[in-house]
């Protein structure tokens, strides 16, 4: 078996899809330098199993080149998740009569185990804009927990804001809720009080 350093794969597969270890970074909801940290000095040892997951599935490379241990068991039967009728805003919000599933699709259950989302509470939605560029593009296709709605530790979420959908980075301050977008041309808001519809835990760009 051919070895290969989780560190040295991150670094090519982030090149080769001409993303920065910096977006890479805030996509999983860390601060910009942990990735770099992590391939050019090998802190943290390893990625911890959430990470990894949305990284090997954003940047569609084996789980197993970031790390993950090999697995012997039989692949489990795919499970539906709702696909919602609904379009979540990456720039102006989505306004939006009601969140309706309109078909479903196909994953693997492993995968919402690693992503620590039931089955019960997932679903896909479509971005639409680029507020939140380079992180996250128009068209977009944003895997939801809809159990995950604390907004402590920041991440990115999806949520209604002004009776449209968006999603955008969410953290607390002194007035409520920063609602902050990657792309620096669009200033951060700041709410008392936000209706939060879930995280984002994966993010699938779509081919153009």
């Amino acid at each position: 078996m051919v070895h290969v350093d989780p560190r040295a794969a991150l670094a090519d597969a982030a090149a080769h899809r001409g993303e920065s270890l910096a977006a890479l970074s805030r996509l999983i909801g860390r601060n910009a330098a942990y990735l770099q940290q992590f391939v050019t000095r090998g802190s943290p040892r390893l990625l911890a199993e959430r990470d990894r997951g949305i990284l090997a599935a954003y940047l569609a490379i084996d789980e197993a080149l970031l790390g993950a241990p090999p697995s012997g068991s039989a692949a489990s039967p795919l499970v539906p998740v709702p696909r919602l009728d609904a379009l979540v805003s990456a720039g102006p919000g989505a306004l939006v009569d009601a969140d309706r599933a309109t078909g479903t699709e196909a994953l693997d259950p492993a995968v919402l185990r690693r992503l620590g989302v039931r089955m019960a509470d997932a679903s896909i939605v479509t971005a639409r804009g680029e507020s939140m560029l380079p992180t996250i593009a128009d068209g977009d296709e944003l895997l939801v927990n809809q159990a995950d709605r604390a907004i402590g530790t920041g991440g990115i979420f999806v949520a209604r804001l002004d009776g449209a959908l968006v999603v955008k980075r969410l953290s607390r301050s002194d007035a409520g809720v920063r609602i902050i977008s990657d792309n620096p041309a669009y200033p951060p808001l700041e709410r008392a009080d936000l209706d939060v519809i879930g995280r984002v835990v994966r993010l699938t760009r779509q081919p153009k």
